[in-house]
């Protein structure tokens, strides 16, 4: 199973969410190491004074080719995953992430390591919200089991024929 982990840079516990999924056997996309030898996507890349752009030189840097290959990456990582995690805390970047990918139907985990200050709106895609790793885990079997069990129904065992 394909798992595409969404969080934020200064999310502290991001890695260790990464690193323990592919423990336990899972294919998983990191933003920050997407592939051997990139470190993913920085805007300082761009430009180191991208903390103090314009609307205008923003909506411009988007268009940059060293944007549009970090939005290729993740996004690529994004289609193709079975199942979205959201570390919180995160950013903007991150909701848009799990929220995109639970809108095309696909299954998504809210993660909270750590007190956050509530949201009622994560109800709409969260169909499991967890407080520790060890449900994380659980979730994903889960889920795992669901998308077994509705790729079965869509292609009917021929072993029997």
């Amino acid at each position: 199973m394909k798992i595409y982990v969404a969080s934020s840079w200064r999310n502290q516990h991001q890695p260790f969410v990464v690193e323990t999924l592919r423990r336990l056997g899972y294919e998983v996309y990191d933003f920050r190491n997407p592939a051997p030898g990139d470190h993913g996507f920085h805007w300082s890349e761009i430009d180191e004074e991208w903390q103090d752009w314009t609307p205008e030189a923003y909506r411009r840097a988007l268009n940059h080719p060293i944007a549009e290959s970090g939005f290729a990456a993740d996004l690529a990582a994004l289609t193709s995953c079975d199942v979205c995690v959201l570390v919180l805390p995160c950013g903007r970047s991150a909701h848009a992430e799990h929220f995109w990918h639970m809108g095309r139907g696909k299954p998504g985990v809210i993660y909270l390591p750590e007190p956050i200050e509530p949201e009622l709106m994560y109800k709409l895609g969260a169909c499991r919200i967890c407080v520790g790793l060890d449900e994380v885990y659980v979730a994903i079997g889960a889920i795992g089991r669901e998308l077994a069990v509705a790729a079965a129904k869509e292609k009917p065992c021929q072993c029997l024929s």
